[in-house]
């Protein structure tokens, strides 16, 4: 339920008490913490009547508001939810098992808002102010924060919390769940060790990273993978040899930005097999794309897009964002650079797909041509649940790779 006036009046107030009788001075333990809380909680039960469940909700929300996400703490021990909306004073949000709903309960104050957000923020270094209202953050848990505040944000204080699975979603998991065949999977299996540099396109929660991190259980354990992403949320599987790069906001203490374009050119003087790049959305696609036309093969990205055609605009229009080039020279890098595009997309009954495997096999004319191998095509819906195929549409026109890394043209998508 949403807290009144007379509750939110009560916390405060215990919340007050508890604070006062802390030693501020060293750091209190969870357990002294608790006692305290009990000890607090109780004495307000001998004074006015508390109901026992009211205590122990008191005691569990006090705890979580001095020790960790407050209200939110509840939501970030379901498993379930895998979206936290915070829209100000006006609301929490969440999506549950693919669905969205309001939550019924709701911060107490706009100010305690404000404090979340700076506690977010402040534990991963970046900073979140009036002259710098947009961040993105992570949680320790390495869920993903994206913070926006007055006055860009007109209703209050605004947090989008991404949550990712404790465990890394793996292949055989997707495949329990119906998001691509067998044959895909092999399909890509072959791919990845073989060193197809490989994008993976798709719209707003339609599951990029986290088919990338399926993907990432294919590279072979010797190599050396520099992961870059704007905040650290892959979790790159079976990769001893890992560096991870972040990029840093420009704060209020002198601290220089630090792009994904800086740490692109910085991966390369780091000897990598491949480099993985967690989304690429602007000026730093023309780096990615030198990457991958210079010996990093293997390599994995993701970008948003609407289709597997309107992934190759996007791609053109994120270089032209950065530098001037002629779109034929930038179509060539392209062509050249990728060699699968995955097309992901979420379904109206909320599931998540691959819906297409495509093959970037060069250049035909003035347009990047492509080969589409794998389309999912839809057949019906039963309970509500869209059922599908997944069709076979074309072969591999380049098998050089497939080639080198010793696996025959016939072979490609089998079991090995």
């Amino acid at each position: 339920m949403e807290h009144g006036s007379a509750d939110s009046g009560r916390f405060e107030e215990l919340k007050e008490r508890i604070l006062e009788q802390v030693d501020l001075s060293r750091e209190v333990p969870d357990d002294e913490m608790r006692d305290l809380i009990d000890e607090v909680v109780l004495a307000s039960g001998r004074e006015n009547y508390l109901p026992l469940n009211e205590k122990c909700r008191l005691k569990k929300e006090l705890f979580h508001a001095l020790r960790k996400m407050d209200v939110l703490q509840e939501l970030l021990d379901e498993p379930g939810v895998t979206e936290i909306m915070v829209n100000g004073m006006d609301g929490i949000f969440l999506e549950r098992d693919g669905k969205l709903m309001r939550w019924e309960k709701n911060f107490y104050s706009r100010e305690r808002i404000l404090d979340i957000i700076q506690q977010m923020t402040g534990a991963c270094n970046r900073v979140v102010n009036e002259s710098q209202p947009i961040v993105d953050a992570r949680l320790e848990n390495g869920d993903r924060v994206h913070v926006v505040l007055p006055p860009i944000a007109v209703n209050g204080p605004i947090i989008t919390i991404r949550r990712f699975p404790e465990t890394p979603m793996t292949m055989d998991r997707l495949l329990r769940m119906d998001s691509l065949s067998e044959e895909e999977a092999f399909f890509l299996k072959d791919a990845v060790r073989s060193g197809y540099s490989i994008l993976i396109a798709g719209g707003t929660g339609s599951g990029k990273t986290t088919f990338l991190n399926a993907l990432s259980e294919y590279i072979p354990e010797d190599e050396r993978v520099v992961v870059i992403e704007d905040t650290a949320e892959l979790q790159i599987q079976n990769v001893h040899n890992l560096v991870r790069l972040e990029t840093r906001s420009s704060g209020t203490e002198d601290c220089r930005e630090i792009t994904i374009r800086d740490l692109i050119r910085a991966s390369l003087r780091m000897r990598p097999t491949r480099i993985i790049v967690g989304e690429v959305r602007g000026a730093e696609t023309f780096e990615l794309l030198t990457c991958l036309n210079t010996g990093h093969d293997g390599s994995f990205c993701t970008c948003h897009a609407n289709s597997t055609q309107d992934t190759i605009g996007r791609l053109e229009t994120m270089v032209l964002m950065g530098m001037e080039l002629p779109l034929q020279a930038i179509r060539r890098q392209i062509a050249s650079g990728i060699d699968l595009i995955v097309y992901l997309g979420r379904l109206r009954d909320k599931s998540r797909r691959l819906l297409e495997i495509t093959e970037v096999t060069g250049m035909e004319g003035d347009q990047v041509a492509l080969n589409p191998l794998f389309l999912f095509r839809e057949t019906g819906e039963v309970s509500g649940r869209i059922c599908g195929i997944q069709e076979r549409t074309g072969e591999m026109k380049n098998i050089e790779k497939f080639q080198h890394a010793g696996i025959a043209a016939d072979q490609k998508g089998a079991d090995p």
